[in-house]
């Protein structure tokens, strides 16, 4: 699915997301396609992370997204909407760090939507 919108005030834009003709999911941010696991700020788009799998994340991968200041965290899932278990991101929500888990399609839509607003997003986009 390519969107439409492509200007964010000089911030990250998710211009698209889809499976490509290989049969491989990518996300395409500021028409730049990636087809691995993302962490994506309204300023960077970070690559060099271990994070391959829901099952994989641990509380210190949580911790860690700390350090990147985010508002609210967008955690895209893959194709289904699963849920994670609430100790994971204590880290995040003891500090009012809100988690929200949805589809990596939901999430890419509600981070352009959230960064449009000036909110300081983070979305960690499993594909």
């Amino acid at each position: 699915m390519k969107f439409h919108l492509t200007k964010a005030d000089n911030h990250q834009l998710i211009t698209g997301f889809g499976v490509d003709k290989d049969g491989t999911f990518f996300v395409a941010i500021n028409d730049i396609k990636y087809k691995q696991t993302l962490i994506v700020t309204t300023d960077k788009v970070v690559t060099e992370h271990h994070i391959s799998q829901l099952e994989a994340l641990t509380a210190e991968d949580f911790s860690a997204l700390l350090s990147l200041n985010p508002e609210v965290v967008l955690l895209g899932t893959g194709e289904k909407h699963r849920f994670i278990h609430p100790k994971l991101c204590l880290s995040l929500t003891e500090k009012h760090i809100p988690v929200e888990c949805m589809t990596t399609a939901a999430a890419c839509r509600t981070f352009n939507i959230l960064a449009s607003e000036g909110r300081n997003v983070l979305a960690v986009l499993l594909v």
